[in-house]
């Protein structure tokens, strides 16, 4: 199986991080994880990773032994105390932090709320205490009008982090957001459920085939990161330029893809359709109409919020910010590009 850090994203020409002291909030999931991987190749003194989790941790530091200027924390972003201490002399913050998963922010949502708000309310005063240069949290496109409790309360994370800009005073920290759609093979994602599922030998479930999800490789949600931090002033909220699937076409292409894998044909893998679940859209956006009427268009992304002449490209066409559906075949490009097409894929990240 190919290792993970075969699809460490490439960031030649991005900011240099040499030198500088980060701290990874969250750093062990998905994204966070990713953003490590990227920062030990930029020559920074010190990376250090805040979560809650350490077994994940463990796996971390597996991948990375022997690596001296990583340094792997326990703690909780509901603790302001922790986080004060996580970033004594750190000069910039990647807070990836978050409950993501729908179903379990329905459900938990005053749990939901003390991490994804209160969290990073924490994370925003910690920084402004410990001198920080420069913050960015990461959110989601589903905090765009948002229909559950997870992009309600990432909404309510953005806009933390954008209006600290007049909370923090006179303190010099600067604040940004940059909105993700879905990562490509992320833990508990349609791709690798796809995948067990016709290990299985199916069926493969689907919540409504005509729902439409934005899609991203890890590669690219790190670049958008990297890119946020160098062009940030304060206040903005950066948005990928994302492909946009159909999830009909993404589930048959990767039935395509593994059902000879496990020794099936695709056509002996059943299709079960199983209703939307609670909380989902059936289409996601990447901003809101009033959004998209005052944001800049820049060749690889939106910037709401954007305030230097130096960022500013266009408006964003037509007052909308809807990217095309990808066919099959892009679709699988894609798919193929970050890995996943192969007989045995990257593992599902965290």
């Amino acid at each position: 199986m190919r290792s993970p850090s075969r699809d460490a994203p490439e960031v030649a020409g991005e900011p240099s991080f040499k030198d500088q002291r980060v701290l990874v909030t969250g750093g062990t999931g998905s994204i966070g994880s990713a953003i490590v991987e990227a920062l030990l190749t930029q020559g920074p003194s010190v990376v250090r990773v805040l979560s809650r989790d350490d077994t994940k941790q463990f796996d971390l530091e597996q991948r990375h032994r022997g690596e001296p200027r990583l340094r792997l924390l326990i703690g909780d972003v509901r603790n302001r105390d922790r986080l004060q201490r996580a970033m004594s002399g750190i000069d910039l913050v990647f807070h990836a932090a978050a409950m993501k998963h729908v179903p379990a922010c329905e459900f938990n949502p005053f749990e939901a709320t003390e991490t994804n708000v209160r969290g990073t309310q924490n994370v925003v005063e910690a920084a402004i205490d410990a001198g920080v240069q420069k913050v960015l949290t990461i959110s989601t496109d589903k905090a765009v009008d948002p229909s559950n409790v997870m992009g309600a309360t990432k909404l309510l994370a953005e806009r933390l982090m954008t209006a600290a800009e007049t909370y923090k005073g006179a303190a010099a920290t600067r604040f940004a957001a940059v909105r993700f759609g879905n990562v490509i093979g992320s833990r508990g994602s349609i791709v690798p459920l796809v995948r067990g599922q016709v290990a299985r030998g199916g069926p493969v479930t689907i919540t409504d085939p005509d729902m439409t999800r934005y899609l991203m490789p890890i590669g690219d949600a790190v670049r958008l990161c990297f890119g946020a931090v160098a062009r940030m002033t304060g206040g903005e909220v950066f948005i990928l330029k994302m492909p946009r699937v159909r999830t009909g076409d993404l589930v048959e292409v990767l039935i395509e893809a593994y059902a000879p894998a496990f020794g099936y044909r695709a056509d002996q893998i059943a299709i079960e359709v199983i209703g939307a679940r609670r909380g989902e859209k059936r289409d996601e956006a990447l901003m809101t109409r009033d959004e998209a009427l005052s944001a800049t268009e820049l060749e690889d992304m939106y910037v709401v919020n954007a305030g230097t002449d130096d960022q500013r490209g266009g408006p964003v066409r037509g007052g909308q910010a809807t990217e095309p559906l990808l066919t099959r075949a892009e679709l699988r490009e894609l798919l193929d590009a970050a890995g996943w097409l192969s007989p045995e894929p990257l593992p599902a990240m965290g």
